[in-house]
C-alpha cells in the first residue's frame, strides 16, 4: 500500500452520539470518511437510540464541551465546523461562544426532534439558537421541523419554502437551506444567501430507511467546504451523496435503519457524489 504523506482537510463535528450508528457523531465521523477529510469530535450529549427511538439523553457538563473543542481546535485546527444536537442553551451559548473565535467555515444543523420525534433541544434553548448560534452560521440546514420550531412558518409547498429561507436568513446565517424532503414529490431542497436561489431536486427513492439524513447532509457540506468548494458547489455535492446514501439505506432492528454511508466504495455503485 502507497504511503500518504499530504494531511486531509480537518473537519470537526460538535454533536450528540447515536448509539445505534446511523446518526449524530457516528454519522458525522463517517461521512467524513466517505468524502476524503479527516473527521474529529466533540460530543455535546449521550443518548440511548436505536431504530425504534431515542430512550434516553445525557448531556455532558459544559466544560467538558469546552475543554474538548480547545484541545482539538487549539493543537490539530479544523477547515470547517458542523453541530447538530446541543441539547441546552447553556451549550448552545458555549459552542457559539467557540465557533465565533475559531475563524472556519460553520454548517449548523438546527437538530430540535429525532427522526421518530423525540425532543433533542430544550424549549428554552430556542432564543440562543436564534440568536446566538445561527449567525455563527456559514449555512444552516433546517428541516420544515425545525423551520417551523424556529421561526413558527409551517411549510406545506415550495412558495412556503421561499418564506421559511427569508425568516430564517433573518436570524443571520450566510446561507440557508431548506430541506423540503417532507413535502409530496420529488425531494426538493432550496438553498438561497437571500439574493441566488438554487433549487435541488432528486428522486424519491421508495425506501423507508433514512434515520441520519440531516446529520449526513450537514456533515458532507462542512466537508465540501473544508476542501475548498463554494457553498452552492459543496451543497450540491452534499445533495448527490446523501441521495445515494438514501438510495442504499439498510434496515437495521424493527423501525427505521440508517442511510448507507459507504455507499460510494460499495463494489455495485455506479454512482457518483459529484
Amino acid at each position: 500500500m502507497p504511503i500518504r504523506t499530504a494531511v486531509p482537510p480537518r473537519v470537526l463535528t460538535v454533536a450528540g452520539s447515536d448509539s445505534g450508528g446511523g446518526a449524530g457523531i457516528q454519522a458525522d465521523l463517517k461521512t467524513m470518511l466517505a468524502l476524503g477529510v479527516h473527521g474529529m469530535s466533540v460530543l455535546t450529549a449521550v443518548t440511548a437510540q436505536n431504530s425504534l427511538g431515542v430512550q434516553g439523553a445525557w448531556e455532558l457538563p459544559v466544560d467538558a464541551v469546552r475543554a474538548q473543542y480547545r484541545s482539538v481546535v487549539d493543537d490539530i485546527g479544523v477547515q470547517a465546523v458542523k453541530t447538530g444536537m446541543l441539547a441546552s442553551a447553556a451549550l448552545v451559548e458555549t459552542v457559539a461562544e467557540l465557533l465565533a473565535g475559531t475563524g472556519a467555515p460553520v454548517v449548523v444543523d438546527p437538530v430540535g426532534v429525532s427522526k421518530h420525534g423525540d425532543a433533542l433541544l430544550a424549549a428554552e434553548a430556542l432564543d440562543s439558537v436564534r440568536t446566538k448560534l445561527l449567525p455563527t452560521a456559514t449555512v444552516a440546514t433546517p428541516n420544515l421541523d425545525e423551520v417551523a420550531q424556529l421561526t413558527g412558518v409551517r411549510v406545506t409547498d415550495e412558495s412556503g419554502m421561499r418564506r421559511a429561507a427569508e425568516e430564517f436568513l433573518g436570524f443571520g446565517p450566510r446561507w440557508v437551506v431548506i430541506k423540503g424532503g417532507h413535502l409530496p414529490g420529488e425531494a426538493v431542497d432550496l438553498l438561497t444567501d437571500g439574493s441566488a436561489e438554487h433549487w435541488l431536486r432528486s428522486p424519491r427513492h421508495d425506501n423507508r430507511h433514512t434515520h441520519g439524513t440531516g446529520c449526513t447532509l450537514a456533515s458532507a457540506i462542512a466537508s465540501g467546504l473544508a476542501l475548498g468548494m463554494d457553498v452552492p458547489t459543496a451543497v450540491q455535492g452534499a445533495k448527490a451523496y446523501v441521495t445515494g446514501a438514501i438510495e442504499a439505506g439498510f434496515p437495521l432492528g424493527g423501525g427505521i435503519g440508517p442511510v448507507d454511508h459507504g455507499w460510494l466504495a460499495r463494489p455495485s455503485s455506479g454512482q457518483t457524489a459529484a
